[in-house]
Formats: C-alpha cells, sequence, structure tokens
C-alpha cells in the first residue's frame, strides 16, 4: 500500500478524500466508494497500488482511440475499481466487484515495455483515475523513457489532481456518459460538470476523443444528442466522438439500442464535428476516417485490418489537410 495523495484529515480520525467529486468521508478502516482508497488509522492508503486486473496488448482501436496511430497496438492493464457505480456498466465483474490481481511495479512495467518494444501503454478496462499515485510515479518513470501514457476514463477527477497528472498523459478517451446531469447523478451516482471540466482541460493538454453510449430511453432522445454535439463542438470540433451501442449488462435490462438511433446520432453529430464514429455496430462505413475538407476516403477500417494509404503524415494526401491526431510520418 501507499499512502494516498489528495485527502485531509477531518478529525476524530476520520479523513475526506480529495482526488475525485465524490469526496468520501472516510472513518478508519472503512473504504472510500471506488474501494481503492482505505482509511489506516488515520492515513488515507491507496490499496489498490499497482495491483492490475489484466494485461493484454491490443489494437489502438478498441480503447477506441481512431486517431492515436491508427492500426497500432498498445499494451493495457487496469484496475479493481471506479468511482462510478453506473447501472449498466460494461465490466462490472471488474470495476465494482473483487476480483483477483497481480502487482505489477512501474519498474516491472517499464521492462515489459521495454521487452515487448512498445512504446505507449493503456490504462483502461476500469476507471484509471482510481489508481492515480500508480498512473502517476509510471509517468514520472516512462515519459523520460519515451513512452506514452494513455487514459481511458470517466473524467471524474478533481481538477487539481488532474492537472498534475497531464503531464504525463499524452492521450485520453473520455467517456461522456450523459450532457444531462439528473444522468449522471440517478444512474451512474455521479456528477456531470466534473466531467465537462475534464474534458475541457485534457483538450488543452493531449490528443482527446470522446465515448457516448446511447442507451434507449435514458440518454438518446434527439435534444440530448443535439446539446452533447452542441458541448464537444464548442470545445473543439475536430475531437472526435463516437457514439456506442449498448447491451443489456448489470443492474439494466433495457433492449439494445436500435441500430437506427446511431445513425440518427451520426447525422446530427456529422453536422457540426468533423469526425464522428459508430461502435458496437456492423457499419463500415461509418468507422472510416473522411477529410472534413475534401471529403477524401482517407482510413479505412475493418475487423481485421487498418488501411491508412491516403494519409501523408498527418495530413490528407489529397488536398493537404491537416487531420486532427497523432499519426505515423
Amino acid at each position: 500500500m501507499h499512502e494516498a495523495r489528495f485527502y485531509e484529515k477531518v478529525g476524530e480520525g476520520a479523513v475526506r478524500c480529495l482526488l475525485c467529486p465524490n469526496q468520501c468521508l472516510i472513518r478508519d478502516g472503512k473504504f472510500g466508494s471506488c474501494r481503492s482508497r482505505k482509511n489506516v488509522a488515520g492515513v488515507l492508503m491507496a490499496v489498490n497500488y499497482a495491483r492490475t486486473v489484466s494485461l493484454n496488448l491490443d489494437p489502438i482501436e478498441k480503447k477506441p482511440l481512431y486517431h492515436y496511430y491508427p492500426g497500432s497496438q498498445i499494451l493495457s492493464l487496469g484496475a479493481n475499481s471506479c468511482n462510478l457505480h453506473c447501472q449498466f456498466c460494461q465490466n462490472f465483474e471488474i470495476s465494482q466487484e473483487d476480483c483477483p490481481t497481480r502487482v505489477l511495479s512501474p519498474e516491472d512495467l517499464l521492462d515489459i515495455l521495454l521487452r515487448k518494444h512498445q512504446n505507449a501503454v493503456a490504462f483502461t478496462y476500469t476507471e484509471p483515475f482510481t489508481w492515480y499515485e500508480y498512473l502517476y510515479d509510471c509517468g514520472k518513470l516512462l515519459t523520460p523513457k519515451g513512452i506514452k501514457l494513455v487514459l481511458v476514463t470517466n473524467g471524474y477527477i478533481e481538477q487539481e489532481p488532474l492537472r498534475e497528472l497531464l503531464p504525463y498523459v499524452d492521450a485520453m478517451n473520455i467517456d461522456l456518459k450523459s450532457i444531462r446531469p439528473e444522468f449522471h447523478q440517478k444512474i451512474c451516482a455521479g456528477k456531470l460538470d466534473p466531467v465537462l471540466a475534464t474534458i475541457r482541460t485534457a483538450a488543452q493538454a493531449c490528443h482527446v476523443e470522446l465515448t457516448n453510449l446511447l442507451i434507449p430511453g435514458l440518454n438518446d432522445s434527439e435534444e440530448e444528442i443535439r446539446d452533447l454535439v452542441g458541448f464537444v463542438a464548442e470545445v473543439d470540433r475536430n475531437i472526435p466522438l463516437h457514439f456506442s451501442r449498448y447491451y443489456p449488462r448489470w443492474q439494466c435490462e433495457l433492449p439494445a439500442t436500435p441500430e437506427s438511433t446511431l445513425f440518427l446520432a451520426y447525422g446530427i453529430a456529422a453536422q457540426k464535428l468533423n469526425y464522428v464514429y459508430l461502435g458496437n455496430i456492423a457499419s463500415g462505413e461509418h468507422s472510416d476516417t473522411h477529410c472534413p475538407n475534401c471529403q477524401a476516403h482517407l482510413i479505412s477500417r475493418s475487423f481485421l485490418s487498418i488501411d491508412t494509404h491516403f494519409m501523408q503524415g498527418d495530413k490528407c494526401s489529397k488536398c493537404g489537410f491537416k487531420i486532427y491526431g497523432r499519426f505515423a510520418c
């Protein structure tokens, strides 16, 4: 265990965690709602430090990150914790419940990355911000070695710890679950504004892509989609937005999202954003990248392959328009 950062003592042995907007008041011997932090005799400890539930080599598109070295592989690992409790959680077995883990120190992780000739690592599967101390130590060790850190996150973190970590982060996919505060409160046990703040801050510091899981009757109305797209466009119309199809999981038994809803969302977003994609749906044309300037077909994506033939570095080979993202030279 490592002592946690960002907490305060509040008397009679209790502590308040200041890492995320939950700001859990934790009494001696008890855990915060994320299960990653425990009050041990008045000291907040990160009990999940370096403990991972999985270690895999994944396609970068699986994160999903479509504008971050497309076609590459990335070493991926995750913690056994989350600071939200979304009723529809797709990975609840490892995010909401205790499960077996293995210790992988920052030094061990560096050794694996070097042996596998990998120059990037993704903290994903569950919520990486609940692994804050581990992320921070990995960043300090890996970044000077030229290894890039990628976070797949719900964006639920306070601004001070976020700003301290961002110098070590090269890319993020942030899950914007809804643009409605009531959805975050009732369905996820969280707040919307901190997520919006994370998106605004991260967009100024690193590569950012967003994912929105469309759930029938909860966050898929045309009005809500328009409002969400409007927010993204206000931040930066170049930010890629991935609409993903929901399937029943954990505590949510609503039927799967109709494909028509995703096509509607795509059409709405394409009017204001330069890059829009659909996920968890068999529709190849909605996972390809086109030049916003001349509409040239730049990147083709299929289940087995990625073709970037019409990219010249980070530019469209047809008209020279600069494409948002990170691309191989």
